[in-house]
């Protein structure tokens, strides 16, 4: 258990920003990461996974964890559905890639999200009408001050739109260890309501699709829309898509009838958030090393050297531009540290 001084976060996070780290250490086992939490029990500790759902504004001050637990296992079957657990460290891109060889279904549609298993219920990451509570099982998470172990049920988790008990009353209190899913194993549920996805099937004379076909769709529509972020620095969506009321809704669509939506519920309705920063004129602007991206609005990325308070400062600027020219706030999704 190695613990290391003033160590450079650069190729940890995505956006590629070039923090330091009071104390830095890897953690590879369960064990490792009681003993380290014990021995260091009365040092501030920031937990970090695949550093893809963060923007680092400053340095570090604190025990930065590394959270580098592998593995992935059956756990249980049914005739209809199995129950995988993966570790926290799994790149969740490589774990879906994963059940999809297997032919377990559910989470085709989370193709080629950015980051790690354990972070994946904090974030209830979700994309193209899937969400990870729709899979999730349980979790199996440490207590950093009693270094004791606890599972979390679904209800436990209290999930909502990119949100879940560890970004609010749990917050900073626990490190996830491992995540078990429920999977389909036949007669699986496929979700191709998106256009985006049809038309990404029918491209391809897909009338038929598998879990495997609309993986493919979801890889190939963010290839075309998301950058890299091994060629340039990003966290993919900056901002989660505003959710707003039938009311709201109504006297906004008067206004702005060619707007795309998405009805979440009788009453609720999500405006694509890329959209409405597309029509405040910031797509493909670049100011500095800080900018937008030119294939996607909802994208902000790092040209090479941008201050993470220079990317900061420009998704500011864009929330004050959309609310004032819409009346609609859009918030980060990433966390700012």
């Amino acid at each position: 258990m190695n613990v290391q001084e003033n160590i450079s976060l650069k190729k940890y996070n995505t956006f590629g920003i070039d923090a330091k780290a009071k104390l830095f250490a890897s953690i590879d086992s369960e064990s490792d990461l009681k003993a380290i939490l014990k021995e260091y029990q009365n040092e501030p500790k920031f937990i970090l996974g695949g550093g893809s759902n963060m923007l680092l504004t400053k340095d570090v001050e604190l025990l930065v964890l590394h959270i580098n637990l592998k593995g992935i296992a059956i756990e249980e079957e049914t005739a209809d559905h199995v129950f995988v657990t993966a570790q926290a460290g799994e790149n969740w891109h490589q774990f879906v890639l994963w059940c999809i060889d297997q032919n377990f279904g559910g989470v085709e549609n989370l193709s080629l999200i950015p980051g790690n298993v354990g972070t994946s219920p904090v974030q209830n990451i979700g994309a193209y009408g899937v969400e990870l509570k729709d899979v999730f099982e349980s979790c199996e998470a440490i207590e950093i001050e009693t270094q004791e172990s606890r599972t979390f049920t679904k209800d436990d988790c209290e999930f909502g739109y990119r949100e879940s008990v560890f970004k609010t009353s749990e917050k900073g209190k626990y490190i996830i260890t491992n995540v078990t899913f429920k999977l389909t194993k036949k007669e699986h549920v496929l979700k191709t309501e998106y256009g985006a996805i049809q038309n990404e099937l029918a491209k391809n004379n897909i009338e038929t699709p598998t879990i495997k076909s609309i993986s493919n769709a979801v890889i190939a529509i963010r290839q075309s829309k998301l950058p890299d972020p091994n060629e340039i620095g990003n966290s993919g969506s900056f901002f989660k898509n505003p959710v707003i009321g039938k009311e709201a809704f109504e006297i906004f669509q008067s206004k702005h009838p060619e707007t795309p939506f998405y009805q979440v519920s009788a009453t609720e309705f999500k405006i694509p958030a890329g959209w409405l920063i597309e029509q405040s004129g910031f797509k493909g602007q670049r100011f500095g090393d800080a900018g937008v991206h030119k294939n996607q609005a909802l994208v902000l990325v790092n040209y090479g050297n941008a201050t993470g308070n220079e990317i900061l400062e420009l998704s500011r600027k864009i929330q004050n531009t959309v609310l004032e020219k819409f009346n609609i706030s859009i918030e980060a999704e990433v966390n700012i540290v």
